[in-house]
């Protein structure tokens, strides 16, 4: 036996072991929050388990070939099930870390087996430096290319369920052909052939089946019935409905439900208009739901609405499904209106504009990738898109359970040389919530609407949005910068302590 296919199979087995790690820690912050902690402690506890396996492997001193197909297949069924199990335990199991860190901890103490067994069984075929050379070449490719795949093309194109269970049947595979490559030092080998197949068969099955393992996974997370489900390389969307309204759903947290986001969608933008009733040209970042674009073709001055959003899925979603098309009023059939799928980021570091006024729809700030949308980089970024005197409207999370993070909102926005005057609104769904109204130049707090038929705002009370009871008070806090993300941690402290 040459040893190139144990080789390529040592590179199989990181890329697969680096998956079932990167699937945990995913999962872990899609359910739990505090994407920080959660991949911190899997990756902590994964890694001292391989510890603990590479030590336990001395103790395996016969039939080293059958024992590393066997630890193959309980690699395969263990990783393979791991995102469907966890995903499904979540809702059901008061135990839920006990579970997830402990199926952590089993798959590194086998795939802390794995390579030690490898090596003894490859030790007559190379010199020991050609041997730990090569294998350890493979096993770091192997970890390069599954960091690279895994956001790139699994999660994207495969969701989470389906790229457990595939690459568990990979695992699966690696055993089946071992009991070929490794025949001549097996004993009954029918048996682990079997044992292999029936394995890989029922990853494959659960393969075929993944949309109804979501679907059923995800009704466990969901208080209501799912009419809607589907991922795009950026997020998951997914729409429960109930007896009186429906909610949207993107990653597991709630964008808005139709009973009460008038509220909200009302206080973002109109508060801005009222500072500028004859914008003419008007962005809108984020916002994908067209809810915002609703608000804004209220004002007939407005002659062109720019509305970026990174994910087509989102947009489209707006634009056909009925729930949301009803919802938006069709707001992004509109002439008027102008949909760019892009990065805000990258499409305002161009400097577009001017603008007359923009309204910011980002969801909360809950990782980095979020958080860069927050920073004083962005912010001046954005002042160079602004015409003199036009007004911005933040959505900035709530100032009563996230606190900090909304003054740091605002703490990051003065810095820039904006005026801010920081508002709230309660929405039902939400509970209190917060919003920052920026100008260039200092201004007065807006008291009279310029359109009718709102639901929720009048001239009565639209300036006590601006009034913040002391359980919502300013804070000290530092501003976001993109070296240090404050931002981010302020978040996940705030509702760490409320969850």
């Amino acid at each position: 036996m040459t040893p190139l296919p144990l080789l390529v199979i040592t590179f199989v087995l990181s890329t697969c072991g680096l998956v079932y790690e990167l699937l945990a820690g995913s999962v872990a912050s899609y359910l739990l929050g505090d994407s920080i902690t959660q991949f911190s402690t899997v990756i902590g506890v994964y890694l001292s388990a391989l510890g603990i396996g590479s030590y336990l492997s001395k103790f395996i001193e016969r039939q080293l070939a059958r024992r590393f197909i066997e630890i193959e297949i309980l690699v395969a069924l263990l990783g393979g099930i791991s995102a469907p199990l966890f995903f499904i335990a979540f809702a059901r199991l008061a135990g839920f870390q006990v579970l997830l860190y402990g199926v952590v901890a089993m798959i590194g103490v086998l795939g802390g087996l794995e390579i030690p067994l490898l090596l003894r069984l490859l030790k007559d075929q190379l010199t020991f430096k050609e041997l730990v050379a090569r294998v350890l070449s493979f096993d770091y490719v192997g970890g390069l290319i599954a960091s690279l795949a895994f956001p790139l093309l699994l999660v994207p194109r495969l969701g989470l369920v389906r790229t457990s269970l595939i690459v568990g049947a990979l695992n699966a595979i690696v055993a089946l052909s071992c009991t070929w490559l490794l025949r001549p030092m097996l004993h009954r080998v029918a048996l682990l052939r079997t044992q292999a197949i029936l394995t890989l068969l029922f990853l494959f099955a659960g393969v075929f089946a993944s949309e109804q393992l979501t679907r059923i996974s995800e009704e466990g997370v969901y208080a209501d019935p799912i009419v809607y489900a589907r991922s795009s390389p950026h997020q998951r969307l997914v729409i429960t409905r109930s007896r009186a309204s429906f909610q949207l759903y993107i990653d597991g947290n709630l964008q808005f439900s139709s009973v009460d986001e008038y509220r909200y969608h009302e206080a973002l933008v109109h508060p801005a208009l009222s500072l500028r009733p004859g914008a003419k040209n008007v962005l809108v970042l984020g916002g994908g739901d067209g809810l915002a674009v609703r608000e804004l073709l209220r004002y007939p001055a407005i002659d062109k609405i720019t509305l970026v959003d990174l994910d087509p899925e989102m947009t489209a979603m707006a634009r056909t499904h009925p729930l949301v098309r009803s919802l938006n009023e069709g707001a992004f059939d509109s002439p008027k209106v102008e949909v760019v799928n892009d990065d805000a980021y990258v499409w305002l570091n161009e400097k577009r504009g001017p603008f007359d006024a923009v309204i910011i729809d980002f969801p909360d700030p809950n990782n980095f990738s979020l958080g860069k949308l927050y920073t004083a980089h962005f912010y001046r970024q954005l002042r160079l898109s602004l015409a003199p005197g036009a007004p911005v409207a933040v959505q900035s999370t709530s100032p009563l359970m996230s606190r900090t993070a909304f003054w740091c909102i605002v703490r990051t926005m003065e810095e820039v040389g904006f005026e801010v005057r920081p508002y709230h609104a309660f929405v039902p769904s939400f509970g209190e919530w917060g919003f920052a109204l920026a100008l260039d130049r200092p201004f007065e707090v807006p008291s009279r609407l310029h359109v009718d038929g709102l639901r929720y705002l009048t001239d009565a009370n639209m300036p006590s949005l601006f009034l913040f009871t002391p359980d919502m008070a300013p804070l000290p806090v530092e501003a976001n910068h993109l070296n240090n993300q404050s931002l981010v941690q302020y978040y996940e402290d705030d509702w760490r302590r409320w969850n």
